[in-house]
């Protein structure tokens, strides 16, 4: 029996990896639609190889483009948010998740209410609305998968475990590009040496995210909302070599460490048949040539994206939201030459002190949620002007 899937975010490097997993048994699947940006072509040939029912591009403009690409191909094109919301909405079984920021949250509530299976690998859906994405799946009987490594591999560790035993969470971060580097050199880094990951093969933002660990910083708020772990449980440790992804702490101090080589398509690859394990091509490791494994305490100096990420848990309600939108925006202005490098998180800081508590303690809804990210995306443009000026 073929499942019906579709992926959010597929010419992005997860969307990539869950297309190369899927297309290695096409007949075990049943592709609804496949959503993308900029990259037409991309999204055109996958989504006439895979036989996807639509293709979605979140950029209005590319409409006609996306039409061209498709012709006699049988796929529907379409665009904008309002498409990627109703893509999100057609009956699939399994959905991957894997829009980068804010924009993928409403596709994955939609999708959550057909009472789909969601791979989530859109980690701002829950640092943005983690209490209203758990409630959704509850009321609907869906499933939420993680498919970021390192929750993915808290999720594995857990099995056949009772969360009351667990002590402590620890999810490790590679450090990125800069964990080396002298703290005065960050103002003068560049975008093509922020993007410039040691380890993994990731687009862009994802991997400025990680030289600034603002990345890891959404991670340990989606640590709290979905294991459901208070955050002095939550630990962060560099490892430079990236091969131990997280590890579980246990009250009879026992330490459950989910080891792996650097392929995203493990994660994938389990969320996509779990609760059974399949083959999956990625490499096996040879720990006798790896030889060692090493691990230090993250510098609070270096990435102060940790220590807001903390205050973010503190005061909850939709400062997650505050806190994603802000780090988007302040993200734009260093790509675009407005920030440097240590600037983004000054701006991150500026706009959660200066955020109205009313907003943040507003009910969590889909519409408080954009509203919040709308009015909290002004706030860092106008701390991005102010600075240049």
């Amino acid at each position: 029996m073929t499942r019906r899937v579709s992926i959010f975010g597929a010419t992005g490097s997860i969307g990539q990896n869950t297309i190369d997993l899927i297309a290695r048994n096409p007949d075990a699947y049943d592709v609804v639609a496949l959503t993308g940006a900029s990259n037409i072509d991309l999204l055109a040939r996958d989504a006439i190889r895979l036989g996807a029912d639509v293709a979605v591009t979140a950029d209005e403009t590319q409409l006609d483009a996306l039409r061209e690409a498709l012709r006699g191909s049988g796929v529907e094109a379409a665009a904008g948010q309002s498409a990627m919301t109703e893509a999100g909405c057609r009956p699939a079984d399994w959905v991957m998740s894997a829009i980068v920021g804010a924009a993928g949250l409403a596709p994955s509530i939609c999708a959550l209410q057909q009472g789909a299976t969601l791979a989530l690998a859109n980690k701002e859906s829950l640092v943005c609305a983690g209490a209203l994405i758990l409630e959704t799946a509850k009321a609907h009987d869906a499933r939420l998968l993680p498919v970021d490594s390192e929750h993915s591999a808290v999720f594995q560790a857990l099995v056949g475990e009772d969360m009351s035993a667990v002590e402590r969470i620890i999810i490790t971060a590679s450090g990125g590009a800069f964990r080396d580097w002298p703290i005065e050199k960050l103002a003068s880094a560049t975008i093509a040496e922020a993007s410039a990951h040691p380890n993994w093969d990731m687009g862009q933002r994802i991997t400025i995210d990680s030289a600034s660990m603002f990345n890891k910083a959404l991670e340990i708020i989606e640590t709290h909302e979905y294991f459901g772990v208070a955050p002095d449980q939550i630990e962060v440790l560099v490892h430079p070599e990236s091969l131990i992804h997280a590890m579980v702490g246990f009250r009879d101090g026992a330490l459950m460490a989910h080891v792996g080589p650097p392929d995203m398509r493990h994660a994938i690859g389990y969320a996509l048949h779990w609760p059974t394990r399949q083959s999956l091509p990625v490499a096996r490791l040879d720990l006798a040539e790896i030889g060692a494994l090493t691990f230090r305490a993250p510098d609070e100096d270096r990435w102060p994206a940790l220590r807001l990420a903390r205050e973010v848990m503190e005061r909850g309600g939709l400062s997650g939201a505050v806190f994603n939108a802000a780090k988007e925006t302040a993200l734009d202005g260093f790509i675009g030459g407005a920030l440097s490098f240590p600037a983004m998180a000054e701006v991150v800081e500026i706009v959660l002190n200066e955020t109205d508590p009313g907003h943040i303690d507003a009910p969590m809804t889909l519409d408080n949620v954009m509203v919040v990210d709308h009015i909290s995306r002004q706030a860092a443009r106008k701390a991005i002007e102010q600075r240049a000026g």
